[in-house]
This record gives structure tokens, C-alpha cells and sequence, in this order.
């Protein structure tokens, strides 16, 4: 069993990283605002399910192993950009498209995207790493504690990430207009464009 104090510094560690702003959240809330909360959540489920998988990954030990190829990092960084570059252009498309042809693109955020957006997230990666080598006591039952971690990671997570969804909606969801909706996928992408400078210069 985890002591309770460890569970202090697990909430005081998870609680900051989750919810401040990053690439998955930035996409979490655009998707809250152009989709609302009930359109979002297959893109959801994949990114939290992606999350449970990892803690799994790192958590067994598989981590360790994958640690040592050192080019893997950049892999995840890397894919990391391209992919929120297609984002980007997935927003930028829609902005630009005429309301007699718009179509439904951007609702390919769906469960696999999810997924896509936490694999390729190397702030992900590194904070589920350094999650498990802090709080995991090498005394203890691995399997036990990895099940636990894993899940209050993933309530820490829902409840964290529920605020980006709705403040998306909330903000964003209220312009219907196909001029406020033509400007959303211009913001949009620019977001996604900015974010994607960032991790590529990080």
C-alpha cells in the first residue's frame, strides 16, 4: 500500500503537469470548442486511454529498456511536430473552405487521434517517467503499485483535463456564424502552428 504522504507529493506533482497548458490540451480545448463536451469524447477516451497505457509501459519496467534507445526521443519529438502540424492544416483547410463545401474533416478527431496526440507528446512521456521513478518504491509490489498510480494518474487526468474541454466550449462553442467558425479554424491552426514552433524549439 502507498503511504499517504506519498500520495501528497503524487497530487502536488500531477495535479501542476496535467493541467497546465500544452500541445494536448491546447487540442482538447479546441476540440471542447468546435465540437462541444459530447463531440469530444472519443477523441478523449483515446487520449486518456493512451495515458493508461503508458503508466503501464513505463510503470512494468518497459520504460527502462526503451530509455536506452536514445533515439527515440526524437522520434516522439519529432512526430510530436508533424503531427500537430497536420492539425494545424486540418484547421486551416476548414477556415478556408466555402460554407456549400464544408465538410466534416476536423470530426476525425476521434479515438485514434487521442492516441496519437499522447504517443507522440514527449512532455507526456517524460512526466510519466519521472512519475514512476519518484513515487514507486523498488521494496514494494511493482505490479500493485504501477495498478494504483496508474489510476489515480488517470482520475488526476479527467479531472484535469475536463476544465480544458468545457472552457473550450464555453469560450469558443457560443460562435456559430460560418464567419466565427471560418475565423476558429484560422485561430485554430495558428494555435497549432505556434505550438508545434515551441516543441520543435524545445
Amino acid at each position: 500500500m502507498i503511504p499517504a504522504e506519498v500520495w501528497v507529493l503524487f497530487m502536488g506533482y500531477t495535479v501542476p503537469m496535467v493541467f497546465s497548458p500544452g500541445p494536448g490540451n491546447t487540442v482538447l480545448a479546441t476540440a471542447g470548442g468546435r465540437f462541444g463536451v459530447r463531440g469530444t469524447l472519443p477523441f478523449w477516451a483515446g487520449f486518456e486511454l493512451a495515458n493508461v497505457a503508458l503508466c503501464l509501459l513505463y510503470g512494468l519496467g518497459l520504460g527502462r529498456a526503451l530509455q536506452g534507445l536514445s533515439w527515440l526521443h526524437g522520434v516522439l519529438h519529432w512526430g510530436g511536430v508533424v503531427y500537430l502540424l497536420y492539425l494545424a492544416w486540418g484547421f486551416f483547410r476548414s477556415a478556408a473552405q466555402q460554407s456549400g463545401d464544408r465538410d466534416t474533416s476536423l470530426a476525425r478527431l476521434g479515438f485514434g487521434e487521442g492516441l496519437l496526440t499522447v504517443a507522440l507528446n514527449p512532455k507526456i512521456h517524460s512526466m510519466i517517467v519521472v512519475m514512476f521513478s519518484q513515487f514507486l518504491d523498488p521494496s514494494g509490489a511493482m505490479a500493485a503499485q504501477t495498478a494504483q498510480l496508474t489510476g489515480a494518474f488517470l482520475l488526476v487526468c479527467v479531472v484535469c483535463h475536463f476544465p480544458w474541454i468545457y472552457g473550450g466550449k464555453l469560450i469558443l462553442g457560443r460562435f456559430h456564424s460560418e464567419r466565427a467558425l471560418r475565423i476558429q479554424g484560422w485561430v485554430f491552426g495558428a494555435s497549432m502552428l505556434a505550438v508545434a514552433a515551441y516543441v520543435a524549439l524545445s
